[in-house]
């Protein structure tokens, strides 16, 4: 913390951790629930993995913890996994926390956050509308009160078509409470961001339907042991303890798979949000170390029995909102939430499993912006098609292979859309002004300008020939004497077209041609001369970028005319004249 912090600072921390802590004790029970776990992996993670980042991330406003879209992707990664064999699904859980903090930690090592924004967000897009719909449609069974039919090797509609159509008759005790949850958590919604109030509107949702539940009598056990709705399992009254993950190696491939997903999922979801936070504080983020932190506190987690998590939306804009000003808030929602699940742990058991499902219903509605899922899909066929392939893949298959396969088509339809290298030819006019030559104008008979302007990487290679090949015909065609390469607008050069430039002015100077390089930038001209380039491309034909724009290329275009007066006069002449480019 900073050496200022002080008791405002503190004051505005600790109320704003409170609140975050009202939210986040009822959030971490149902994302367990959809994660298909057992609740107190959800609070533990509210405790162990919001406390970490706490410690170690760089935004100041961000709560880390369990999240709906985390916990979608968690029991996708979990499917293969019999249910009924709990030891070993627990245990999966735990080495699964562990894979992402490691993936997580490597990304960070390497440094590897930067390659998170080449991931197209209309992927994400796809994905959370895909998430939605299977959070959705998967706590049907529980808003209804029937039994989920089938296992976790079924994809998710085929098990809600079995759970509906194929089960138990509906509960309309469960269904009742679940349409009073959801008929609450609107009304609660609005009155809280009418009156400007602290948003505990899901807790109170659980509070009074856990009431009524209660007064009815319906989640009080019967004769028989069992009550009228379904109750949320018992969370016991103690803290996360150290525990070692059983490593199991036939079941690594899979998890691998599962927490790739996860990790890349988790890193997008925490910087979006921090930054989006970070726009309106000003605050400058670390997104390398804020990465660690997510690597750091999934792999803590795993250790605690946690569930895996990252930044959550709802907590953090409610932690900023409330007047957080430094991490410290986060630290004291995880210790509020641990307090409370000491004091009030015995109480959970009241809390009916269709209002859980009730609350999580509304959670899918609010995790799908509509008017940016439709503006995404009208913007362009690329967009449209990554949000369609994302989401389809995610229903059809499964979540964690919709994130994989939609990171791969990002990068794969940005490889050739950054790979463009364009090129144009310019010309000096009568009245001496250098700009890009129209159809109209005539060609000069003795020299050629070349603009190029792009990318200089492998994936432009086929690009880069193209232009100087029909810059060779242009040579072969007019007679030119003089050739003026301008690269001042190229990047990134790599040793695939620095050989291609090569081979080029190579082919060019053995049939007697000068070629001048104009406005050659320090990457490029680094790259050149360490592959010998020096060594037989005189100095003087080399003209650097300089800080004024076109000085460099004015330079050698006035190099060439001076060359051809002293031709054609037999002496040296320097030409006066100036040279503008427009």
């Amino acid at each position: 913390m900073a050496l200022d912090y002080g008791w405002t600072k503190g004051r505005s921390d600790v109320i704003a951790g409170l609140t975050v802590a009202a939210i986040s004790f009822p959030q971490a029970i149902a994302y367990a629930l959809i994660a298909g776990v057992d609740p107190r992996f959800g609070v533990y993670s509210a405790i162990v993995v919001t406390t970490i980042a706490s410690i170690f991330g760089s935004s100041s406003h961000l709560i880390n913890g369990p999240t709906s879209a985390i916990s979608l992707l968690v029991f996708t990664a979990l499917a293969f996994i019999d249910s009924e064999n709990s030891k070993q699904l627990f245990e999966a859980l735990f080495l699964l926390s562990v894979l992402v903090g490691m993936f997580q930690i490597i990304i960070a090592v390497f440094k590897l956050g930067n390659l998170t924004r080449y991931i197209s967000e209309s992927v994400i897009i796809g994905f959370m509308a895909a998430a939605a719909l299977l959070l959705a449609v998967g706590q049907l069974g529980n808003a209804l009160g029937v039994k989920d039919k089938g296992n976790g090797h079924m994809q998710v509609l085929r098990r809600v078509w079995l759970t509906l159509f194929h089960g138990d008759a509906i509960n309309y005790r469960a269904l009742a409470l679940s349409a009073t949850a959801v008929a609450l958590a609107v009304v609660l919604r609005k009155f809280v961001q009418r009156f400007g109030l602290p948003q505990i509107d899901m807790l109170a949702v659980l509070i009074v339907t856990a009431l009524i539940a209660y007064a009815a009598g319906w989640s009080i056990p019967g004769a028989g042991g069992h009550t009228a709705v379904a109750v949320a399992a018992k969370v016991p009254r103690s803290l996360p303890s150290p525990h070692i993950p059983e490593v199991t190696t036939g079941l690594l491939p899979e998890l691998s798979t599962g927490a790739l997903a996860i990790a890349f999922v988790g890193i997008i979801e925490a910087l979006s949000i921090a930054k989006a936070i970070a726009h309106q504080t000003h605050q400058k983020i670390d997104y390398n170390r804020q990465i660690m932190a997510e690597g750091l506190a999934n792999l803590g987690g795993g250790f605690f029995q946690s569930l895996p998590g990252s930044g959550s939306l709802s907590r953090s804009a409610i932690n900023f909102q409330s007047g957080a000003l430094t991490r410290f808030s986060g630290i004291v929602s995880a210790a509020t939430v641990a307090a409370a699940l000491l004091l009030f742990a015995p109480l959970l058991r009241y809390v009916p499993q269709p209002a859980l499902a009730g609350l999580l219903l509304v959670t899918a509605a609010r995790l799908v912006d509509f008017k940016r899922l439709i503006y995404t899909l009208k913007a362009s066929r690329y967009d449209a098609g990554l949000v369609i392939v994302t989401a389809f893949t995610g229903i059809a298959v499964d979540l964690d292979k919709a994130v994989l396969l939609g990171v791969i088509l990002s990068i794969v339809l940005f490889v050739p859309r950054a790979a463009k290298l364009s090129a144009k030819e310019l010309i000096v006019t009568p009245q001496r002004v250098v700009r890009e030559r129209i159809p109209s104008d005539p060609a000069d008979p003795q020299i050629v300008i070349y603009d190029l302007e792009g990318e200089l990487f492998f994936g432009a290679a086929p690009e880069l020939d193209r232009h100087l090949a029909e810059l060779t015909e242009r040579i072969e065609a007019d007679h030119h004497q003089f050739v003026v390469l301008r690269l001042k607008r190229v990047r990134h050069p790599d040793v695939v077209c620095v050989e291609h430039i090569e081979h080029f002015l190579r082919d060019l100077t053995d049939r007697g041609l000068t070629v001048l390089l104009a406005g050659v930038r320090p990457d490029l001209l680094a790259v050149l001369n360490n592959v010998g380039f020096e060594n037989w491309f005189p100095a003087d034909h080399v003209f650097p970028e300089e800080d004024r724009e076109f000085s460099a290329t004015l330079k050698a275009v006035r190099y060439a005319h001076a060359e051809l007066a002293s031709k054609a006069s037999g002496a040296g002449v320097e030409d006066p004249d100036l040279y503008y480019l427009v």
